[in-house]
């Protein structure tokens, strides 16, 4: 236990480790090195954003997916998804109706579907909001695509790119996917995002099936390299509707302690407090603030699709969307010591410790 709070605090202190030192971390970690890093990294949170959570409001705007990555829903080969897709006048009703409630941010997520990118649908789009909505900041995560594609986007006006790296290990990223998708090239596009101007956000499942300490090691290593802006990681969840559906869920304290992990590693990412961990604990996402996240992602997708985007079982949308910036949630918030920041939530630029 001592030795894993040197690790920490050196953490704390240079930023990065080794991979051995990774390995040991996660081979040996207990519930009290995680609420140790906790105190720690909601100490570095609290230095950079003070006491604020950033709120960004997720629109859902397709669930048709080419990919048929083992552990999602949305899967190409799940036939009892109820496929569906929003228009471009939809998805901008969807932001009239989030700026309205206070939201500063949109965040649009769909599967990989080429239906928006084939003729610049999604360019249009970018540009209607980019102009309908000047002082917001748009999110896009659409998965993989051109850097000429990507390129176009930023261009016309979106701000920060999503794109999960699932796996640092190749060998790992190629069992989660079956063996259809190229990691090189998933990589690649990460690098591309950041060449382009994009605030980039990467990050992974957390106790997915056959994850080890030696694969973790490696994500951090891969993340701390990669220097990102955002990070997003939950726990994994499996849905009843693919080749996962029998693995156990990721743990809540694992995932927090990455989360804090993940904050001293870069006290300056945005790291939100995913859906998926308000999904295994009613109080998830409060427990990932206080272990260092500060940002919550409510989905403003319209009800009569929201129950469509099903990547895994039980997936808690955070329904009460609806007038967030006076809802419970804040409540809630204010009761641990935080409160809900109203505005884009960018990425402060400060310069990495050694």
């Amino acid at each position: 236990m001592m030795e894993n709070r040197r690790r920490i605090d050196l953490l704390a202190e240079k930023h990065s480790l080794p991979f051995a030192e990774w390995k040991e971390i996660f081979s040996t970690w207990t519930q009290s090195d995680r609420l140790y890093a906790a105190d720690l990294a909601r100490e570095a949170a609290q230095k950079v954003f003070s006491n604020k959570v950033y709120v960004r409001a997720i629109v859902e705007f397709s669930n048709i997916c080419a990919n048929d990555c083992l552990y999602c829903g949305i899967r190409r080969s799940n036939k009892e998804a109820d496929r569906y897709r929003l228009t471009q006048e939809e998805i901008l009703s969807c932001c009239t109706k989030a700026y309205h409630e206070g939201f500063r941010t949109f965040v649009l997520q769909s599967g990989e579907d080429a239906f928006y990118t084939k003729d610049d649908s999604l360019v249009r789009i970018v540009r209607s909001i980019r102009k309908e909505f000047p002082d917001c900041a748009i999110t896009l995560s659409v998965g993989e695509l051109t850097y000429q594609q990507y390129q176009a986007l930023f261009d016309a006006g979106a701000d920060r790119y999503l794109l999960r790296h699932e796996s640092a290990d190749e060998e790992y990223y190629n069992f989660l996917h079956g063996g259809k998708l190229s990691w090189k090239k998933r990589i690649q596009c990460l690098h591309d995002l950041k060449k382009t101007g994009f605030q980039t956000g990467c990050g992974f499942m957390v106790q997915s099936p056959r994850q080890t300490p030696e694969i973790l090691a490696k994500e951090m290593i891969f993340m701390k390299e990669l220097s990102p802006e955002m990070i997003g990681i939950g726990p994994f969840i499996p849905h009843c509707k693919t080749p996962f559906a029998a693995e156990k869920p990721g743990s809540l304290e694992l995932t927090l302690f990455l989360l804090s992990l993940c904050r001293l590693m870069k006290p300056t990412v945005l790291l939100p407090a995913t859906t998926a961990l308000g999904t295994i604990h009613p109080e998830g996402r409060l427990l990932g603030i206080l272990a260092g996240a500060n940002v919550i992602m409510p989905c403003v997708t319209p009800e009569t699709v929201r129950n469509k985007y099903f990547l895994y079982n039980n997936k808690n949308a955070l329904a009460s969307a609806e007038n967030i910036l006076c809802s419970d949630l804040q409540l809630q918030l204010e009761k641990i010591g935080y409160s809900l920041a109203v505005g884009r939530g960018d990425y402060r630029e400060e310069e990495d410790q050694p």
